[in-house]
């Protein structure tokens, strides 16, 4: 059950100000981090986004290409929508990869910079 109290404060870390918080956000740093995210995040949302769409509009409009058969009731409606799983998983994968080794360590540093760690 949610409440309304914030989370008690972590004992020994410098808590950044709000004005602290502006400068991080305004700082290349900070940009950098976000364009990381951003040119990895959006060309992958939009080509994901078009697959779906595309398999969405051949399932409405190709019902003789979808219904072809592959191998006994398999067809390639059935191939298209496997497919669209397994690229939803092969993404979150690339993208928790990237996270680890782009961002992540790119965030930890301005986090520990806030804190008073560096």
């Amino acid at each position: 059950m949610a409440t309304e109290t914030p989370p008690p404060a972590r004992s020994g870390t410098n808590l950044p100000s709000t004005e602290e918080f502006a400068e991080v956000q305004q700082s290349a740093e900070f940009g950098e981090l976000r364009r990381a995210h951003r040119s990895f995040a959006f060309p992958l949302t939009i080509a994901f986004t078009a697959w779906y769409l595309l398999y969405v509009l051949l399932s409405n409009y190709a019902d003789g290409f979808m219904g072809t058969k592959i191998a006994g009731n398999v067809n390639v409606a059935l191939v298209l929508g496997l497919a669209q799983f397994l690229t939803t998983f092969l993404i979150a994968w690339w993208y928790a990869r990237h996270a680890a080794a782009e961002l992540d360590p790119k965030a930890e540093a301005i986090k520990s910079r806030m804190e008073g760690g560096a």
